[in-house]
């Protein structure tokens, strides 16, 4: 009598779905791993523009004129070297400056908006994306629209 070795077709069966109900489970949460290291881009940019723009107030006495060549608010040197959000300045005015953060949908990060104001009031605002909420008081950085 021979005897065969290898697997049978319902051992290779069950296998597979193990792994697929692990895919089930593990995917979402690598997905949302990916957005929070996302998130963490507009977090260190919108702090570092506005510690550039404080200093622009200061040697100035006026936020008019940030978006100049070479300035905090300039598009070119505002969004250099970066690709999860396209970042803009405005109501630049002698006291008072807005900046946005718009998320990029070829990123996986469309519905998601950062503002920072003058007065360091931060918001953002999320649609669109299973779990995540926005805050009106603060920068979201997980899912439930916690900061």
């Amino acid at each position: 009598m021979r005897r065969y070795a290898g697997f049978t077709l319902i051992e290779v069966m069950i296998v597979v779905a193990i792994v697929g109900i692990l895919a089930t489970v593990g995917y979402p949460a690598y997905t949302d791993y990916l957005r929070r290291g996302k998130v963490a881009e507009v977090v260190s940019t919108l702090a570092e523009a506005r510690a550039k723009l404080e200093q622009y107030f200061l040697d100035n006495r006026t936020y008019v004129g940030a978006d100049g060549a070479n300035f905090p608010c300039n598009p070119t040197v505002l969004n250099a070297g970066k690709k999860n959000f396209t970042y803009t300045c405005t109501n630049l005015g002698t006291g008072s400056y807005d900046i946005n953060a718009t998320g990029q949908a070829a990123e996986g990060m469309s519905g998601f908006t950062y503002t920072l104001n003058q007065a360091n009031v931060r918001s953002s605002t999320v649609t669109g994306v299973s779990g995540w909420t926005g805050n009106a008081t603060c920068w979201v950085t997980k899912k439930g629209g916690s900061c």
